[in-house]
């Protein structure tokens, strides 16, 4: 108990380092520098939010693009509509809760692939009703946002500590589901829902709440970002492989568990950027590799991983290495 414990304490303490270090981007690095924090804390939120449904409940969701889509254009058409930023950003955020709410009461009923199939699908439509709504979300053509006011510098700072925002409030919030009884409850579907359902645990209701929570902090993101890029369209906010990035941020950090979206999603994010840097050419297929290497031979994620085991034995052959000369 005492070493689950201060496991838990070096691994929080981390974490704490590791948030500041990307708040520090902007008085560390320079504009690319808080660009690829401002990634890494985007793809953090929403890799934490889909941990809920993903991780805690083991349903195989790829609604994240449509959720981060329609946060996108909410935010966005609420802006040009004269509402305020802020406003703007819960309104869309709101509007994606309640949406994956209303959603969750029809395609929960699917399970495994078919539910799986049923989320991809989801995206598809999204992107097709808001390509083909014109009048509303500019069609094929996208949406201008309203600049956000600042030096490039001062508007990258911004959106850093806004999008760290999120992630604290998603971290809290997964840390407050894990300890809860709706945290007892998602896990047990896990493992066996039929079963589950028999010793009283409500299902349906606490998928629809998993469902609820993966979709929130996805608006929340994509309105945010709607403002930083300041132009938006359907093909790159209802982006496929946007969907399939954050499973696989979840997988190779450590499904089911506060610390592992984290750790994934910065590992994923800083791998992408320096494989495009030094294989232009391969860099998908080599970071591809690599991920499916990492999740087949590590099931459990890379915060599965017995580091202090690793050191003791690099030591020990270091000292074994130092005999023998």
């Amino acid at each position: 108990m005492m070493a689950g414990s201060r496991t838990g304490k070096v691994g929080y303490g981390v974490l704490a380092v590791w948030l500041l270090l990307l708040a520090a981007a902007p008085l560390l690095g320079d504009n690319y520098t808080v660009r690829i924090a401002i990634t890494i804390a985007m793809f953090t939120a929403m890799a934490l939010s889909w941990n809920f449904i993903g991780g805690f409940t083991g349903y195989p969701s790829f609604s994240t693009a449509a959720f981060f889509g329609i946060g996108c254009y909410v935010g966005a058409i609420a802006q040009r509509s004269g509402v305020p930023m802020v406003l703007a950003w819960v309104l869309a955020t709101v509007f994606v809760s309640l949406f994956a709410a209303a959603l969750g009461c029809i395609i929960l009923r699917l399970k495994g692939h078919y539910f799986a199939i049923g989320s991809i699908a989801i995206v598809e439509l999204t992107r097709l009703v808001v390509s083909s709504w014109g009048s509303l979300t500019g069609g094929g053509d996208g949406l201008n946002v309203p600049l956000l006011r600042g030096t490039p510098g001062e508007v990258g700072s911004m959106v850093l500590y806004i999008m760290l925002g999120i992630v604290l409030a998603a971290f809290v919030t997964t840390i407050l589901v894990e300890r809860a009884r709706l945290g007892f409850g998602l896990r047990c579907i896990h493992q066996n829902e039929e079963a589950a359902d028999m010793v009283g645990v409500d299902t349906t209701r606490y998928k629809i709440a998993a469902y609820t929570l993966s979709a929130l902090f996805c608006g929340a993101v994509g309105a945010v970002y709607a403002s930083w890029v300041g132009y938006i369209d359907p093909t790159d906010s209802f982006s496929i492989l946007l969907t399939i990035k954050v499973p696989v941020m979840v997988l190779l950090g450590g499904p089911g568990t506060a610390l592992g979206p984290i750790l994934g999603a910065g590992a994923f994010v800083l791998l992408e950027e320096f494989f495009w840097a030094n294989f232009l050419q391969w860099n998908r297929a080599i970071l591809g590799g690599i991920i499916v290497f990492l999740i087949f031979f590590l099931p459990g994620g890379l915060l599965k991983i017995d580091y202090r085991r690793l050191l003791r034995r690099q030591s020990q052959a270091r000292g074994e290495g130092k005999a023998v000369l």
